[in-house]
């Protein structure tokens, strides 16, 4: 069962994440995206203290292995539940200072670059597409 999407106005930084916490452990937090079937596994340095049920505001990061642009396509991660293996969307922001661009990929991503790629070779509004490595994080808002 899809999740209503929330009546609370959106967070001012468009990077931040709204999520539900479907599960965790020590290292990791497994967020429930409202409005989505996404069930997102992700790595956290330190336990979040919020229990299952709880609504979290954060940020996900994962490393592109290399990041295309693209003309067509959606906005998606796959796999709908899991770890990030794959990403595209739209670019929102991008981050000079992080080499990171974040993507509206039916959630906020902020994806670091490639060491050969340039965060100036991209701009907002190209939509674009990439594999991700393992280990993407999760950092609560805060």
């Amino acid at each position: 069962m899809i999740d209503p999407a929330s009546t609370v106005p959106p967070p001012t930084d468009p990077a931040v994440v709204r999520g539900v916490v479907h599960a965790t452990g020590d290292d990791f937090v497994v967020l429930r995206i409202p409005g989505s079937d996404y069930r997102i596994r992700l790595v956290v340095e330190q336990a979040l203290n919020a229990p299952v049920g709880e609504k979290v505001e954060g940020r996900i990061r994962v490393q592109a292995r290399r990041m295309d642009t693209i003309s067509a396509g959606g906005r998606y991660v796959e796999p709908v539940e899991g770890r990030p293996r794959r990403v595209q969307g739209r670019i929102i922001a991008v981050e000079e200072k992080d080499r990171s661009v974040v993507v509206s990929a039916g959630v906020p991503i902020t994806c670091r670059l490639h060491d050969l790629q340039k965060p100036a070779d991209f701009q907002v509004d190209q939509m674009v597409t990439m594999d991700v490595l393992p280990g993407a994080t999760f950092t609560p808002a805060g």
